[in-house]
């Protein structure tokens, strides 16, 4: 079976729990939630998942390497083990733009290795960004990651299908959450463009009903391949997409 999740953003807990509520009690598809850790929020990934774990057996916070100290305790794994929280996807990070803030020149690898020598039963997800580098390149770094002892992936959203497939031949064994991410403005294109490298197809349209379409099309791709998917949904009415491709067909 297909492993679906959803990742919300925390932008304060009574807005969390409203999201965390409908999805439960509207879309029984979606087995578990990952959140990512922005700085520009007061509540931490593990803060938000301690809190989704009321709602999801499944709650998998993203742990930004920059902020983690090498030479002190690893300040979340308390909370992880008396909440049952046993996943957690390990990312880079970006440098916050408040330079007052300590960050570490620590890469997700060293995090890997040391999660999985500190909290061994833990599982550890690794990132993968299709559009970050050459194929060649990525591939050695996904490489470098299961060297470390990632036990899967997540990748950054994927807007081509035929992409995708590439990337299930590299990751063929792999266990692999694949991200999608509805774009539905020319502004959000542009920004996808500039900011992350994408290169859309060519019957790319900037519209809920294209990106629900490729919804569709991808949750087949990892039903063939029986592997898992998370949606993304930046400024987007997170209840329209999620009927639109699961209460639609």
């Amino acid at each position: 079976m297909t492993g679906i999740t959803v990742e919300l953003v925390p932008r304060s807990e009574e807005a969390l729990i409203s999201e965390l509520e409908m999805i439960q009690q509207e879309f029984p598809q979606v087995m578990g939630i990952n959140i990512p850790d922005l700085l520009r929020f007061p509540l931490r990934s593990w803060d938000a998942c301690t809190c989704a774990k009321r709602y999801f057996a499944t709650a998998i916070p993203h742990i930004r390497a920059i902020d983690l100290n090498p030479d002190a305790p690893l300040q979340m794994a308390e909370q992880l083990q008396q909440n049952g929280i046993a996943e957690v996807l390990i990312v880079t990070g970006d440098p916050p733009q408040d330079m007052s803030r300590k960050v570490y020149p620590t890469t997700s690898i060293d995090v890997i290795r040391r999660f999985k020598r500190e909290l061994p039963d833990m599982k550890v997800y690794a990132a993968i960004d299709p559009y970050r580098n050459s194929l060649r390149k990525e591939y050695d770094y996904i490489k470098r990651k299961i060297d470390a002892g990632a036990d899967g992936f997540f990748t950054q959203p994927f807007f081509d299908l035929r992409f995708m497939e590439i990337y299930g031949e590299m990751l063929e064994g792999q266990q692999v959450f694949w991200g999608i991410s509805p774009v539905t403005t020319e502004k959000s294109a542009c920004y996808w463009e500039t900011k992350n490298h994408v290169l859309f197809p060519a019957d790319f349209e900037p519209t809920l009903e294209w990106n629900i379409r490729f919804a569709r099309k991808v949750l087949d791709f990892v039903a063939q391949s029986k592997a898992n998917m998370y949606f993304m949904p930046i400024r987007t009415d997170l209840r329209a997409y999620l009927r639109g491709i699961f209460c639609n067909p």
